[in-house]
C-alpha cells in the first residue's frame, strides 16, 4: 500500500526535483533574476484542450524502471551522485515527440518500454498536474525549448504537441553569448536560484536546446529541535572518519531487506517523502544498487513496515553534474546520438544538416538540514545539426547511503542519490 494509506493504519503517524514551472503552471517562480532578452513565441501558440491518462500500474512501473536505470548508470564510486528522473523524463520526452522511426522507437522502448510517445503524453500531462505544491511543500516544473533564428525552423505540428501537454515556454534567439545568458538566466529563475547556471557557451552548429527545471523546497512534517542535532562520526566511502553533525528522531515506517536497512521521513503535508536506504556494512552502495529494480525499489517502501524507529540522518548539501549520453546509449536509445542515423525529421527542419542529440546535460543540487530539503535539477538536450509500534529499531546512517524524495501517491522517485561523503 502506499505511504498515506500506511499513514492512516498508523493513526496519528517526500521527493526533490527542480522542473520547468512554466510548463505546466504548478506554480510561479519569485526569484528575482535578470530578463530573459529572447522572443517568447508561446503568444501565438494556443494549448489546445487534451486527454488526460489514469496514473496507473503500467506508468508507475516502467518509469521506477527508467529512473533506477538512470540512477543505476549515472552513480559514481568515488563521489556522491544525484539525479532527477522526473526531469529527464520530461525533456527526453519532449524531444521524442519530434523523433520518428527507429529512433522514435529507441526513445519510446528506453523512457517507458511498451508505452507510445502519444500514451506517455497524457501519462505526464495528468501526473505533473496531480504533484501537490504547497506551502512548505513546494513543487515546481518547468519546460523551455530554444531554436536558433534563420538556421532552425521548428514544426508547427511539434510545437503545438509541446504547448498542449507541457506548457513550455518557447523562445526563438541568436544562439550567441546574449543567448547563453538568456537561458541560463531562465534557468535560475526557474529552480529559484538553487541552480544558477546550465550552458558555458553554444555551438556553431546547435540549433535546438530542450531544457526541464524542477524545483523543490519542503520543510519536515517534524522539524528537528536544536536538541536533536548532534556531532557524531560518519565513515566516508575511503573509511576516512568525518566529524559532521547528525539529526537525530523517531520515524515510523522502518525499510528492512536482506541486504539493507532504511527508513521513510515524511515533509510537510505529507505529499512526500525521504526515503534513506542504508546496505549492510560488507556491501559497498555501488555494489546493492545493481541489484535494485524499479519494481524492487516501489516494493522496499510500500512493504515498509509501521515501526518506531531512531533515526539519525547527517546534514549535507551539494551539487552534482552529469552528461548522460553513455547513459541513455546503455538504455538502448543510441540513433538519438548518431549524425547520419538520427531521425528528427517531426522536430523540425535545418538547412544546416541532420539533427541529432549532441548532449543531455544534468545538474543537480541538494541540501539537507533541520528545517527541510531544498532540491533542483535541470536536464538540458542539446540539438545539433547534424500502525503502532511494537519494538524498536535503529538506523543511523553513519556510513555511505542511498536516499530518495518520493512523491508519496506512486512512490515513484523525484530525486534519487548516494551520500558517500560528507566533506
Amino acid at each position: 500500500m502506499m505511504i498515506p494509506e500506511l499513514k492512516k493504519l498508523f493513526t496519528a503517524i517526500l521527493s526533490i526535483t527542480i522542473f520547468i514551472g512554466a510548463l505546466i503552471n504548478i506554480t510561479a517562480c519569485s526569484f528575482s533574476t535578470s530578463k530573459v532578452q529572447a522572443a517568447n513565441l508561446m503568444d501565438g501558440i494556443k494549448a489546445n484542450p487534451v486527454s488526460e491518462k489514469n496514473i496507473d500500474e503500467k506508468f508507475i512501473y516502467n518509469t521506477a524502471d527508467f529512473s533506477i536505470e538512470l540512477f543505476k548508470n549515472s552513480t559514481d564510486d568515488k563521489e556522491n551522485s544525484l539525479i532527477s528522473p522526473l526531469s529527464a523524463m520530461l525533456a527526453l520526452a519532449m524531444t521524442a515527440n519530434g523523433a520518428d522511426n527507429e529512433t522514435l522507437a529507441q526513445m519510446e522502448k528506453a523512457l517507458g518500454k511498451d508505452i507510445s510517445i502519444e500514451d506517455l503524453n497524457k501519462y505526464l500531462y495528468t501526473y505533473m498536474k496531480k504533484l501537490p505544491n504547497e506551502e512548505k511543500s513546494k513543487l515546481t516544473i518547468a519546460n523551455s525549448i530554444w531554436f536558433k533564428e534563420n538556421d532552425f525552423m521548428p514544426s508547427k505540428d511539434f510545437l503545438q504537441i509541446i504547448a498542449d501537454y507541457y506548457k513550455a515556454d518557447i523562445f526563438k534567439a541568436a544562439f550567441d553569448s546574449s543567448t547563453v545568458n538568456d537561458i541560463n538566466n531562465w534557468v535560475k529563475s526557474k529552480t529559484n536560484g538553487i541552480i544558477d547556471k546550465i550552458l558555458n557557451k553554444i555551438d556553431p552548429e546547435d540549433v535546438m536546446y530542450l531544457i526541464n527545471a524542477v524545483a523543490f523546497d519542503a520543510e519536515w512534517e517534524t522539524v528537528y529541535e536544536k536538541a536533536s542535532v548532534h556531532e557524531d562520526i560518519f565513515t566516508d566511502v575511503y573509511g576516512n572518519r568525518q566529524k559532521v553533525e547528525f539529526m537525530n528522531s523517531e520515524e515510523n515506517m522502518y525499510i528492512e531487506e536482506e541486504n539493507a536497512v532504511g527508513f521513510v521521513k515524511p515533509y510537510a503535508k505529507n505529499h512526500y517523502s525521504f526515503v534513506a536506504i542504508l546496505p549492510d556494512e560488507n556491501i559497498f552502495v555501488n555494489e546493492y544498487i545493481k541489484t535494485l529494480t524499479g519494481q524492487k525499489f516501489i516494493d522496499l517502501i510500500k512493504n515498509a513496515k509501521i515501526t518506531l524507529v531512531r533515526a539519525s540522518l547527517p546534514k549535507f548539501k551539494y551539487e552534482y553534474t552529469i552528461k548522460m549520453n553513455e547513459t541513455l546509449e546503455s538504455l538502448g536509445m543510441t540513433d538519438a546520438f548518431l549524425p547520419d542515423k538520427a531521425d528528427f525529421s517531426k522536430l523540425g527542419k535545418s538547412d544546416i544538416g541532420n539533427l541529432y542529440i549532441s548532449e543531455v546535460l544534468h545538474k543537480t543540487f541538494i541540501s539537507v538540514d533541520e528545517l527541510g530539503t531544498k532540491a533542483g535539477a535541470v536536464t538540458s538536450v542539446d540539438i545539433t545539426a547534424a500502525g503502532i509500534p511494537v519494538n524498536f529499531k535503529t538506523v543511523k546512517l553513519n556510513r555511505p547511503f542511498i536516499f530518495a524524495i518520493i512523491d508519496n501517491s506512486t512512490n515513484l522517485p523525484i530525486f534519487i542519490g548516494t551520500v558517500l561523503s560528507l566533506k
